[in-house]
C-alpha cells in the first residue's frame, strides 16, 4: 500500500506540472512586455581649422558610435543601457545605465548612471542638438558630469500636462573629479505653453512636428557654496508645407561647480540660436539655415591674476543642414569663428558632418 500511494502522488504531481505547464503560456501571453529595442548612431565629419596664429589644419574624424538597448522587466519596471565609442579618445565607455520605476506620467524614479537634471542642451544630447557645434561655446551644458554629461545617482520626474518637474541626489566625488565627496543635488522645471513635450529627455527641435514655447530653469548645488543654474527657452512655429521657425536660449553661471575652464572659480553667459526649416523638399530632405551667438565671461582665475587673467569668449556659428529623416538622417555644414580676449586664440572652423541612427 505505500508504494501505491507514493504512485499516486506521483502522478499527481506530474499532472500538476503538466497542467502548470500548459497554463504557464497563456499567463504570460497575459502579461506580454513589448521587445526589448535596440538602436544605434554615428556622427562622423571633415573640419578645417585656422587658428590666428599658426597653420591650419584638415581632420576626418569619426566623432561618436552608440548602441542603445531598453527593455522592461515587468510592466512598471524598465532598463536602459546605452554606451558611446568616442573618437577623442578612442575608447567605449558606458553612457546610461539605470533601472527605471515608471507608474504614470506624473510618478517615475530612475537610479543608476543617467543626464541628471539640467539645462534643455544637456537633456538633448549631441544627436538632439539643433545644431553642429553644440558644447563649445563656454555656456551650454557646464554642469560637472562623470561621463558625457551624465552622472551616478537617483532622481524623480513626472509630467503634469504641461508641467514637467524633476528632482534628485547624485554622487558629488565622481561628477566633480574626486575633490568633494559631498552628495550633489539637482533640480529642474519647464513649463510648454503650446504642444506639451511628453517624456524626460528633450529635443532642440522638433522639425516642425510640434507647436513649442517651452521656459525652463535648471540648478545644481553642492554644499554651501558651490552651485549653478540656467534659464532656457525654445520657440518653434509650423510653417505651411511642413517647415519651421525656430528660437533658443540660454543663460547659464556656474559658481564653483561645472564651467568650461577649471582654472575659473565663475563662468557665465549666454546663446540665442535662430533657424528656418524650409517647407518644399529638394531631393528625399529639406534645406535649413541656422545660425547661433554666444558670449560667455571667465572671471576668478585660481592664484595670481597674472596667471589666470578674466577673459571672454564670444562664438558665432552659422549652419547649413540637409534634413532628410530628422535625427536619423541629416548632413550638417557648419562655420564656426571663436574669439577670446585674452589668454587663448582665436580660431575658425569650417566643415560638414553627417548622422545616422537607427
Amino acid at each position: 500500500m505505500p508504494s501505491l500511494r507514493v504512485a499516486v502522488c506521483r502522478n499527481a504531481a506530474c499532472a500538476s506540472l503538466f497542467a502548470l505547464a500548459a497554463v504557464a503560456p497563456a499567463l504570460a501571453q497575459d502579461d506580454k512586455l513589448p521587445p526589448i529595442s535596440i538602436g544605434a548612431g554615428v556622427q562622423t565629419s571633415f573640419t578645417h581649422t585656422s587658428p590666428e596664429d599658426g597653420d591650419g589644419s584638415d581632420h576626418f574624424d569619426l566623432n561618436s558610435v552608440r548602441l542603445y538597448v531598453s527593455g522592461s522587466a515587468t510592466k512598471n519596471i524598465k532598463f536602459m543601457f546605452n554606451t558611446e565609442y568616442d573618437g577623442s579618445n578612442n575608447k567605449v565607455g558606458v553612457l546610461d545605465a539605470a533601472a527605471q520605476l515608471s507608474f504614470s506620467d506624473k510618478f517615475n524614479v530612475w537610479v543608476g548612471r543617467f543626464l541628471p537634471p539640467s539645462d534643455r542642451a544637456n537633456l538633448y544630447g549631441p544627436y538632439y542638438s539643433h545644431h553642429w557645434a553644440v558644447y563649445t561655446d563656454g555656456v551650454q551644458d557646464g554642469y560637472p558630469f562623470v561621463a558625457t554629461g551624465r552622472d551616478n545617482g537617483a532622481m524623480y520626474w513626472g509630467q503634469f500636462g504641461k508641467v514637467k518637474v524633476s528632482g534628485g541626489a547624485f554622487d558629488g566625488s565622481s561628477a566633480t573629479g574626486g575633490g568633494d565627496d559631498t552628495l550633489l543635488t539637482a533640480g529642474r522645471i519647464q513649463i510648454d505653453f503650446w504642444d506639451p513635450e511628453p517624456g524626460y529627455y528633450l529635443n532642440g527641435t522638433f522639425y516642425g512636428d510640434k507647436n513649442i514655447l517651452a521656459i525652463g530653469a535648471a540648478g545644481q548645488l553642492q554644499g554651501s557654496d558651490k552651485k549653478a543654474w540656467n534659464v532656457d527657452f525654445l520657440l518653434e512655429k509650423k510653417v505651411t508645407g511642413g517647415g519651421a521657425v525656430s528660437v533658443e536660449a540660454e543663460y547659464a553661471k556656474y559658481s564653483k561647480l561645472g564651467g568650461y575652464d577649471a582654472r575659473y572659480g565663475t563662468d557665465d553667459g549666454g546663446y540665442v540660436l535662430g533657424s528656418y526649416l524650409f517647407p518644399h523638399l529638394a531631393g528625399p530632405g529639406r534645406f535649413e539655415v541656422l545660425g547661433k551667438f554666444a558670449a560667455a565671461r571667465f572671471r576668478d582665475g585660481a592664484a595670481s591674476s597674472l596667471l589666470n587673467p578674466d577673459y571672454n569668449q564670444k562664438t558665432t556659428e552659422l549652419n547649413l543642414n540637409y534634413v532628410i529623416k530628422q535625427f536619423n538622417a541629416r548632413v550638417m555644414m557648419f562655420y564656426k569663428d571663436t574669439r577670446f580676449d585674452a589668454v587663448k586664440t582665436n580660431f575658425k572652423q569650417v566643415g560638414v558632418g553627417l548622422q545616422v541612427q537607427i
